[in-house]
Order: structure tokens, then sequence, then C-alpha cells
């Protein structure tokens, strides 16, 4: 039985908690960490665990625990990992994995040096369509992939940024480009690989009590010439998010549809419906995932502790998505073109860099300590 704890108690704590219950013969959790204590049991109480409520987290530095949730803001990702597993704990990061390129490459070495375990939370992996969609993308029927389009449209109230840690370079990291549109963007490098360069733009159009973007609009080449753009917003209204692959022969999407087209004799589209009822088979015969979403990705790393079985999102992977957003927002704030990979040497590597370098829209104008308890919106499930 694999002793788990979970570091901060906040809204995204609910999804590990659920996820972790899924599996009670495999895992107890014991400890919930929050440096408002009382919300820590309040999330105790609300899922009657038999576990303690902790403020300090490094009393459990010093106790056996097997495996550690992180949902705590992103600026203290990189040092709470990197003690736990120094501490012989695995641990499973929430997205995005830290704030800065730097701290990525210390929780990797960490990872390495200790040989546990550091998983980054991108639950979409574990959903069915998304899984689906992988599997038709390798099969090779669409061709070369010519084009990807990432819709991550959310949207959020102008108090949503009153949160202490929210809206500032230095403890939220960015806005939507990273703490949105991450799940989109991991999805799209899952799939296509890393791009070579970037050009981006971003502005702050409705949220004047933050430093960061509320929208930025990335575009992206590939070494094979392909390109790609991605969105990431909080002003859209009604949230519509997907993922679109346009291949040589046919297009495929998350929400799924699937078109396929041959030439006329000038030139014009007609349907190729035996292309489109083939893509159609082949992603209707593929089987369901079992657990989805974030059961689906702690599934995976209770494996990977009991049987050695390959983490499926690792801080390798983690790292990649961040260097991608980072590129945006080296684009976005300079004006350059961007070529990736981003090195050591680069002004936007540590989270120092970031904030002297990023675009300030406006300066945090409130601060709150914490909002009332409710449900928190997590997008739509691509199916």
């Amino acid at each position: 039985m694999l002793k788990v704890a979970i570091i901060g108690a906040g809204a995204i704590s609910r999804a590990h908690i659920e996820a972790y219950l899924q599996f009670p013969e495999r895992c107890t959790i014991v400890a919930i960490s929050d440096i408002y204590e009382d919300k820590a049991q309040e999330r105790i109480d609300q899922f009657q665990l038999n576990a303690r409520s902790i403020k300090d987290y490094k009393e459990l530095l010093q106790e056996e625990i097997d495996l550690v949730s992180i949902c705590t803001p992103p600026y203290t990702h990189a040092s709470l990992a990197v003690e736990f597993m120094e501490a012989g704990a695995h641990v499973m990061v929430e997205k995005p994995m830290a704030s800065s390129l730097e701290e990525c490459d210390l929780m990797n070495a960490a990872a390495q040096r200790t040989g546990k375990l550091l998983s980054v939370v991108a639950q979409n992996r574990f959903k069915t369509p998304m899984m689906k969609m992988k599997s038709v993308l390798e099969s090779g029927l669409m061709g070369n992939i010519v084009h990807v389009q990432v819709d991550s449209f959310w949207w959020r109230g102008h108090c949503y940024y009153d949160l202490w840690w929210r809206g500032t370079w230095e403890k939220e990291g960015g806005g939507p480009t990273l703490n949105h549109a991450v799940h989109h963007i991991d999805a799209l490098l899952w799939m296509m690989g890393s791009p070579t360069e970037v050009q981006a733009f971003m502005s702050n159009v409705s949220h004047d009590n933050a430093e960061v973007e509320d929208l930025s609009i990335g575009m992206l080449r590939y070494a094979n010439g392909a390109l790609g753009q991605i969105t990431s917003s909080v002003v859209h209204h009604g949230e519509e998010q997907q993922l679109i692959f346009q291949g040589a022969k046919a297009r495929v999407s998350a929400p799924w549809k699937v078109k396929a087209s041959n030439s006329t004799s000038n030139g014009f589209p007609e349907p190729n419906t035996e292309l489109e009822e083939e893509l159609q088979a082949l992603y209707s015969n593929l089987p369901d995932v079992t657990y989805e979403g974030h059961a689906g990705q702690i599934d995976n790393v209770l494996s990977a502790i009991e049987t050695g079985e390959a983490l499926l999102i690792d801080g390798i992977s983690g790292r990649q998505t961040l260097e991608l957003i980072t590129g945006i927002y080296k684009s976005a704030s300079t004006g350059e073109l961007v070529k990736l990979p981003l090195t050591a040497a680069d002004s936007f590597y540590t989270r120092d860099g970031v904030m002297a370098n990023a675009t300030h829209f406006y300066e945090k104008s409130a601060s709150i300590e914490n909002f009332a308890p409710q449900n928190i919106t997590t997008g739509n499930s691509y199916k």
C-alpha cells in the first residue's frame, strides 16, 4: 500500500483526491498539507479521509511517504519536488511543471540523481478521444501533417486574478498560455513533436489587475515545413477548445471530426468518403481508456512505482512543453522570431530572466488570500 501526501489543498487538489480514491487497494492518502491548515482539514473532512492536516510540509520530509502530489502555485513546484525526491518520495506535480526552464532542469536533475519518478500532470492525454486521435495520426492514413491548429479558449472574470499568487510573472509565471493552454500544448507536442521556430503576439485586453497576458497567438514552423498556430485565451465566451490536424490526405480533430478530399480534374475538392470511412472505422474500433483524466495519470504513476512501467508523461515531457511556452513569451515580448531549442544562456531561461524581460501589462491591483470554496471548470472532454 503506497502512502500518498498532497501538498496544496486548493481547487485542483480535489481532482487528485478523487483519483487516488479510485485505487483503495493500491494507495492511501495519509496527509494533506497547506499553508492554510483549515483548507487541508476541509478536504480531509469533505472526503472522510484517514489523514492528517499539516501546515508545514517539511514535517513530511522526515516521514516515509511513497508519492507526493504537488498542487501548489507554479513558483513553488521546483523546490517542493526536489525536496521530496531527495527525501525518498516519488513526485507528481501539477501543470505547469515550473515557472522557468532552469527550475525544470533542477527537477529533472533531482529525479536522475535520486532515481525517483517525476511525472507532470497532463491529464488530457488520458482521455479516450485524445488517445484515439494519437493512434489515428500514427497510422499514417492521413499522410504527412501539414498544419495544426490549437484553440485553447477559456473565459475568466476580472476577479480571477485577485487571488494573491495569480497574475504575476514571479508567482504564476504567466497567463493562459502557461496555465490554461499548457494541456493543449502538451498534446500538440506529444502528437507532432517540437517546432523549430516561433513567432508570437500577446495582449491583456480584459484584466487590468494582472501583469500577465490574457490572450496570445503563437505561430509555429516545423523542420519539415509544416506550420501551426496556438491561441491561448481567458477572454473567449463559451470556452470551446479544439485541436485540428490537417494531413496531406485528411483532417481530424478533437472534438472528433474527420474530413478527407480528393481532387477533381480542375483541382477543386470532392469528398473522399472511402478514406473518411476508413479513418472513422479505425477511430471507432480503438478501445476506450480504462481510467480517464487524473485517474488515468495516477494509475500510470502507481503502475510505474509498482512494476516499473514507463511513465507516459515525465519531467522531460514537462520541460518540452514549458520550452515552447517560454518561446511564445519571448517572441511576444521582444518581437523576435525565436528558434528552438532554448539554451541555458537564453535571457528567458531563469525566472528572474522572465520577470525582467517579459511584457508587464499592468500592475497587480488586488490581492486576496482565498476564494470561497467552489467547483472549477476544467474544459471540455474532447468527445
